[in-house]
């Protein structure tokens, strides 16, 4: 980093969606204004600037999908779009004046604890700065995963994914293969259907679909919620109340789900009247296993003439021709992949580096796991917004991300009385013992017992994802920072007060004090 002098923060956030605006917002509420938020575009949105593919909405109703210190009373939808949901982060960028915090085409291209210094040393794609506090908010909806397909690097035609939708290439008239069955696709095979040639969705596992109860939200409705905040936050505990009554069928009783099965398939036979499409699109594991789908408009889309399923994944390319693992062979024009991002293999792990010199990635070779969601083992003053078992499967994450931004808000609290010059690492034994206890309530969830091979899960078939509880209980867990879990590390007395420099990272270790429970 050579010897010259640099910036050096307070805490330094990753990451411009719903979980790095919503840090810095609390941040500033708390008097906390020695930030910067890093993003690696030109904008804010995180996922929501990303997703621009047709028919890109919410799965959540609106009321729900939102901050509570931020409430919106202009929803247009039950279920909002992609565009109405950017420009609210938009607007809670400026209503908090987070602006000036924010430094874009700023990607974190590597981070490393400096153990004499006790802070976090960050190159980024705009300049190096140091850290005390790093938060991390990359989401796992935020890098693309496009598999590895034989063949794929030469197919003539377009090849994009779901989330870099290449709006500049017009599918009007073409042969389109869309891949993956997951919650981009259907959105976005009835938003094409209508005007391509021939449509073949590869289907490796068919998924669950229920109705969308999605309408437009009256201007009545938005006057009173505007005038009487009261309806607003009214509306907003009913939908969370509906969801809460819910998690105990997938978290410790998923044969109770067979009835919202009977609604799936039914939902199913009033669209798809041939029994060999229903057959193919007629999931076999129990729902919930995998994310359930919200739609209207999906199955009436895969009964029209224009549209093939194909039961199997993409296997091979050869030339313009697609070979399904059943032996098929399909032509096309262009190739839209819908299948997912890189959820249990983050990429932001490879490029920050801890205080005993292996990276994220590597303390996570054998799974993530984080306390509480937030501090990984031997990575002190590093917080994790939407970490290892903070995903759901039926309510808002927004309820997780605040339940997390408390859980920041008291850390940081703790490291101002605990002094100048201090950190926080979380205890090996405590995020041990964390983790046993969560994935020991794992097994009985839908998400282990459905039969089915999700996102949920990693490469060793671990659920790090989901968390087998309500969201009240994440609140209640994450309000406030148990000093017992945490080794308290203090930089040596004898050390000088120096300025912020570009020097290598530290290799001395920092004295540490024992915290009774």
């Amino acid at each position: 980093m050579g010897e010259r002098k640099h910036e050096h923060v307070r805490v330094a956030v990753i990451g411009s969606g719903f979980g790095g605006l919503g840090a810095a917002v609390r941040l500033r509420r708390q008097g906390i204004t020695d930030f910067v938020v890093l993003e690696r575009a030109d904008s804010v949105g995180g996922t929501w600037r990303d997703n621009t593919y047709p028919g890109c909405a919410c799965d959540v109703p609106s009321h729900l999908y939102s901050f509570s210190f931020a409430p919106n009373a202009e929803w247009p939808r039950n279920f909002s779009g992609q565009p109405h949901i950017r420009s609210y982060l938009e607007h809670v960028t400026d209503t908090f004046g987070l602006r000036p915090h924010l430094r874009f085409q700023s990607e974190v291209q590597s981070m490393r604890w400096s153990n004499e210094e006790l802070w976090w040393e960050i190159e980024t794609a705009s300049g190096p700065l140091t850290a005390d506090v790093v938060v991390s908010a990359t989401g796992p909806l935020s890098d693309p995963k496009i598999p590895a397909v034989p063949g794929l690097d030469t197919f003539p035609g377009k090849v994009f994914h779901s989330a870099q939708w290449d709006h500049d290439y017009d599918l009007t008239g073409k042969r389109v293969a869309m891949i993956g069955t997951g919650a981009s696709a259907i959105q976005i095979v009835p938003a094409i259907q209508p005007d391509v040639e021939q449509l073949t969705l590869f289907q490796r596992t068919p998924a669950w679909v229920l109705p969308r109860a999605d309408r437009k939200i009256s201007a009545a409705e938005k006057w009173l919620h505007a005038k009487v905040p009261a309806t607003r936050a009214a509306r907003r505990g009913l939908l969370w109340g509906l969801r809460e009554l819910q998690v105990s069928a997938f978290t410790k009783r998923p044969n109770e789900l067979g009835m919202i099965e009977f609604l799936g398939r039914n939902h199913m036979k009033r669209a798809v009247k041939d029994p060999q499409l229903r057959a193919k699109l007629t999931p076999d594991y129990r729902i919930g296993c995998k994310r359930i789908l919200l739609s209207n408009a999906y199955y009436p889309a895969l009964a029209e003439p224009n549209v093939d399923v194909v039961a199997a994944g993409l296997k091979e390319v050869r030339g313009n021709t697609l070979i399904g693992s059943d032996g098929s062979e399909t032509e096309v024009d262009a190739v839209v992949f819908g299948t997912g991002f890189h959820v249990t293999d983050m990429p932001i792990a490879h490029r920050v580096t801890g205080a005993h010199g292996m990276t994220l990635a590597e303390e996570w070779k054998d799974g993530m796991e984080s306390l509480r969601g937030a501090s990984a083992a031997h990575f002190p003053n590093f917080l994790t917004i939407i970490g290892p078992n903070t995903g759901l499967g039926n309510s808002s994450m927004i309820l997780m991300i605040e339940a997390q931004l408390n859980y920041l808000c008291d850390y940081m609290r703790q490291l101002d009385v605990l002094g100048d010059r201090i950190a926080l690492s979380a205890r090996p034994a405590a995020v041990q013992e964390w983790t046993r206890t969560i994935q020991r309530r794992m097994q009985r969830t839908v998400w282990n017992t459905g039969g089915c091979d999700s996102w949920y899960l990693d490469a060793n078939g671990r659920n790090t994802t989901a968390w087998p509880g309500t969201t009240a209980e994440f609140k209640k867990v994450t309000r406030q920072v148990d000093l017992a879990e945490y080794e308290v590390l203090r930089r040596p007395a004898a050390a000088p007060s120096t300025e912020p420099t570009a020097g290598a990272a530290g290799t001395g270790v920092a004295d540490s004090t024992e915290v009774a429970a």
